[in-house]
């Protein structure tokens, strides 16, 4: 069964899924908030997802973040439409940078680079990958 990460965005929210084996982490889509249920609704029907991981905003000293609230809507609203899938939050700090980063590094052309679909749908990638190699540890 699949991971499914999100970085949860009010404007928009970046979605990646691990492999069936649950060793890699891939990039799945940008999805606006208002369409998320519908399309992992339609997920849901021909893939298994067994953990639901949420990007946790955090500011640099560790409290929540003015996102926060926002982020705490949208878990709630994942475990009442989905009770059997857990929900597992992960500090989301650094990712959005991380992923600017790696956008620039691959050389990209400077419009493409000021996608931000394309930058939350990395975030979400960066996201779960560290979430899988925090379980690999414990």
């Amino acid at each position: 069964m699949r991971v499914m990460a999100f970085d949860y965005g009010t404007k928009r929210i970046g979605i990646a899924v691990t492999d069936p084996l649950q060793m890699i982490a891939n990039g799945l889509d940008t999805i606006h908030p208002n369409q998320i249920i519908d399309f992992l609704k339609r997920y849901l029907q021909t893939e298994q997802v067994e953990t639901f991981v949420v990007g946790d905003p955090k500011q640099m000293d560790g409290t929540p973040s003015q996102s926060a609230p926002h982020v705490k809507g949208f878990v709630n609203l994942l475990k009442k439409t989905f009770p059997d899938i857990p929900v597992q939050m992960f500090d989301e700090r650094f990712t959005s940078k991380m992923a600017s980063a790696a956008i620039l590094q691959s050389g990209i052309n400077k419009k493409a680079r000021q996608n931000k679909a394309l930058v939350d749908n990395i975030s979400a990638t960066i996201l779960l990958q560290g979430w899988l190699e925090r379980k690999a540890y414990l």
